[in-house]
């Protein structure tokens, strides 16, 4: 699993990493909000640790414009801000949990992985469009020219983790973990079923869209050639 830590404190942006990668993570590390912006925009990670006070855009601001773009990350405030409002105010503007600084590292790890326990909530209301189909998540319809079909919850959350990543090779394991959640005991090869009734659908509505199978790896999401 691979995290983005966006911080300014140099010797956060040396402990955390550390620490985090003796527990198996990948860490990526960004110590101004713009530059953890372009990380978490052209990168794919499972979680974003989000310092509240940034040189250049401000946590909040960083958080804001990735709920603004529909980059549903789970975030994790790391701040010395500790009062009420500060807490409410970052959870009310998307962030999954809060963190006050100064923090033990095995609090740190223990909110991190409740937060990844969580299946992702990807229910927005708009609709995603992605080469010659469209799909909206709050009625789960697929569409292409007029020809629709209703897809399941989970297989409707699969459609959307791709559509939110498009051209982007998804690891099986980021996947799982996006869809089902960690603790769930779903077997591996229930993806391979999963992305059969996937591709199924997009063949049922006439799309050229493939999922694309990247051997070892994942899938991705490409749009299909004439």
């Amino acid at each position: 699993m691979r995290i983005l830590l966006i911080e300014d404190d140099e010797t956060l942006c040396q402990t955390i990493p550390f620490q985090l990668r003796q527990e198996g993570f990948s860490v990526d590390v960004a110590m101004n909000g713009d530059d953890g912006l372009h990380c978490a925009r052209e990168q794919l990670h499972d979680l974003i640790l989000l310092d509240r006070m940034l040189p250049g855009l401000d946590g909040m601001e960083v958080l804001s414009i990735l709920r603004r773009e529909n980059i549903q990350t789970p975030v994790i405030f790391l701040t010395a801000l500790g009062q009420l409002h500060d807490r409410t105010t970052g959870l009310n503007n998307g962030a999954d949990d809060y963190i006050v600084k100064p923090f033990a590292f095995e609090e740190l790890l223990a909110r991190i992985r409740s937060v990844l326990r969580r299946p992702a909530v990807m229910r927005l209301s708009e609709k995603l469009i992605f080469g010659d189909i469209q799909y909206e998540p709050h009625t789960l319809t697929l569409s292409r020219e007029g020809n629709t079909t209703v897809l399941s919850k989970r297989l409707g959350d699969l459609l959307e983790l791709f559509l939110r990543n498009p051209g982007q090779t998804l690891p099986r394991e980021t996947i799982l973990l996006r869809v089902w959640g960690m603790d769930s005991e779903v077997e591996d090869g229930n993806l391979d079923n999963y992305t059969y009734f996937l591709r199924r659908s997009l063949r049922k509505v006439g799309s050229k869209v493939q999922l694309a199978t990247v051997r070892g790896v994942g899938y991705r999401l490409e749009e299909g050639h004439v």
